[in-house]
């Protein structure tokens, strides 16, 4: 054999050894990282909605509607709530992906943000452990009488903005309200 035959014959062995390692290693791990997956899902649920509000397999009476992943939250097959990831880009550096629980009376039970890419020390004040400020969302009402207060206070509403960050609680306040909004708008069709 030639050189050249020798080294392709080679670099097609290694070749097969390594794709057949890479996929025995996916195998003998892909349900391990689903499981993980699944169970980071239903933590970031049971952080705005509470397992005992509910009895049904959340993570699985799933529905996709436009830009919202429904999560259908139900009590012994009556609907209780929805869990409804969504996302802004009206942040002030983009895309703002949240999770927002809202009871079927309109009322908000948790928000939470997923990912985010707002400036350090002043927009970052969105997530949990920075800041408690998203915990001023939960119990708040979305009815007609109560929409007017759907704005940060330097509009006239309700909710606190950030010193030098108004514009990243803005987009977080409209979109809780305009989720909560289209949630009540189609509780039939979602829950059907």
């Amino acid at each position: 054999m030639s050189l050249p035959t020798t080294a392709a014959l080679r670099v097609g062995l290694f070749s097969f050894i390594i794709i057949g390692l890479v996929s025995l290693v996916f195998h003998a791990t892909k349900d391990k990282i689903a499981a993980n997956k699944r169970q980071a899902l239903l933590s970031q649920l049971q952080a705005v909605l509470p397992v005992t509000d509910y009895d049904n397999n959340l993570a699985n009476d799933v529905m996709q509607q436009g830009i919202y992943t429904i999560y259908r939250a139900r009590k012994a097959g009556k609907p209780v709530a929805a869990v409804i990831r969504t996302y802004t880009t009206q942040g002030y550096n983009g895309k703002i992906e949240l999770l927002i629980a809202i009871h079927i009376t309109g009322k908000i039970m948790g928000v939470r943000v997923l990912s985010h890419q707002e400036t350090p020390g002043l927009g970052d004040k969105i997530e949990l452990k920075k800041s408690d400020w998203i915990l001023t969302f939960t119990h708040k009402s979305l009815h007609k009488d109560k929409l007017s207060q759907w704005r940060v206070k330097r509009d006239g509403g309700l909710f606190d903005q950030f010193t030098g960050a108004t514009i990243t609680p803005r987009a977080i306040v409209n979109q809780v309200k305009t989720t909560g909004l289209f949630f009540l708008q189609h509780q039939q069709t979602i829950f059907q």
